[in-house]
């Protein structure tokens, strides 16, 4: 009687390690994912700094494409700008180094034809006239998000669709809060706010706008 207690409390044991080990295991795994970081389909936070990587990323690639007398220097000035954006990425628990394009306007989806073209559709089409340039005061860009550039400075804003001078007034529609700024540079984003002008405009501890009116005013 005695051996066979013996026996069967050894086996209740090695079950009971068993267990334990499976348990402390799991934990791990659980940890191990809590301290994965996050992407930027995962956060908000994350997703503007990633687009403001790629915006900074995407403005050197022009100038490297495109450069001129000053190219240098704005390229240096983007390189510490990126630094000081992948810093923020891995405070904010983002992954390092992750980059996303801002989004502009998605082209509407191909109409199906319902009916056979005419003679005069399949003839070759005349030039499109150019669009006209938006009168101040027009809403522009509409869809766009907006994000910041991490360049200090006095409020400004750098934009790929109108030149330097122009005057925009960018409203954030989650606080109704708005900053009128001129562009001052090129990037890759209708509107990109510099440190001054976002913090004029955003909500706490957001990098990305995602309701924004953008207004040509000047």
């Amino acid at each position: 009687m005695s051996r066979r207690r013996t026996v069967g409390t050894k086996k209740k044991l090695a079950l009971l390690v068993s267990a334990v080990a499976v348990a402390g295991g799991g934990a791990f795994a659980m940890a191990a994912t809590s301290n994965a970081a996050q992407t930027a389909a995962d956060s908000t936070v994350c997703q503007g700094l990633a687009t403001a990587l790629g915006n900074n990323q995407s403005f050197i690639a022009g100038q490297k494409a495109s450069p001129d007398a000053q190219s240098a220097a704005r390229i240096a000035n983007r390189e510490a700008v990126i630094a000081q954006i992948k810093v923020q990425q891995e405070a904010s628990g983002c992954v390092v180094g992750e980059s996303a394009q801002d989004s502009q306007v998605t082209p509407p989806a191909a109409q199906p034809v319902t009916q056979a073209p005419s003679p005069a559709q399949t003839a070759s089409p005349a030039a499109p006239a150019a669009p006209a340039a938006p009168a101040n005061g027009q809403q522009v860009c509409t869809g766009s998000t907006v994000t910041l550039s991490g360049e200090a400075g006095a409020p400004a804003a750098s934009s790929n669709q109108f030149p330097a001078g122009t005057t925009l007034r960018v409203t954030n529609l989650d606080n109704n809060k708005s900053t009128t700024v001129q562009v001052t540079s090129v990037s890759g984003s209708c509107a990109l706010l510099n440190n001054a002008a976002f913090e004029q405009v955003r909500e706490p501890g957001k990098f990305l706008i995602r309701r924004a009116l953008i207004e040509k005013v000047g």
